[in-house]
């Protein structure tokens, strides 16, 4: 039985699509004794926060003394206001999981009095499907050449890549049949 490079370039495509799309379960701050009422600005959850990409699917995780404190999930108004007296969820169990179920942002604050009023609280932007985030980042812009000779035409290792990828496939797909 042949197999055609379309089908092969569409398993391709398959694989790469369903490789992009796995959830994962985030620990807020990168660490269990992240929830607490930050030292300083750079020490505050929502500067990690801004540097982590969160995709629908995913669950935020905290881990905290449930005898000191909890986890609120609240609208934009109560994260703003740190009011505790209206949340859309409370969680008191030191282990707490929330699904980000869609796009947007997501308010959380700490339930414990006056503790939002001095930082402990949290805003997460979850990307849209078509906003998904590849985990690559641009290529820096070269450095000025500093001297005189002809130009060299750039190669590219990604056609090279993308080569590999589809003689790899086509082997594993050749072999099913």
């Amino acid at each position: 039985m042949a197999v055609f490079p379309s089908t092969i370039s569409a398993l391709v495509l398959l694989l790469v699509v369903f490789s992009s799309c796995e959830a994962k379960e985030i620990l807020v701050g990168g660490k269990a004794d992240a929830w607490k009422i930050p030292s300083s600005q750079s020490d505050s959850l929502n500067q990690w926060a801004e540097s982590t990409r969160f995709r629908i699917g995913d669950s935020l995780v905290w881990k905290y003394d449930s005898g000191k404190d909890s986890v609120l999930q609240v609208n934009k108004e109560g994260y703003v206001s740190c009011n505790i007296s209206n949340p859309i969820e409370e969680y008191k169990d030191g282990n707490t999981k929330v699904k980000l179920s869609q796009s947007g942002p997501f308010y959380f604050i700490s339930g414990t009095k006056g503790n939002c009023e001095k930082g402990q609280k949290l805003v997460v932007v979850v990307l849209s499907p078509r906003n998904r985030y590849t985990g690559i980042s641009p290529a820096p812009a070269p450095a000025p050449v500093e001297f005189e000779g002809p130009a060299v035409a750039p190669t590219s290792s990604a056609t090279k890549l993308q080569s590999g990828l589809l003689v790899a496939l086509g082997i594993f797909v050749l072999g099913l049949f």
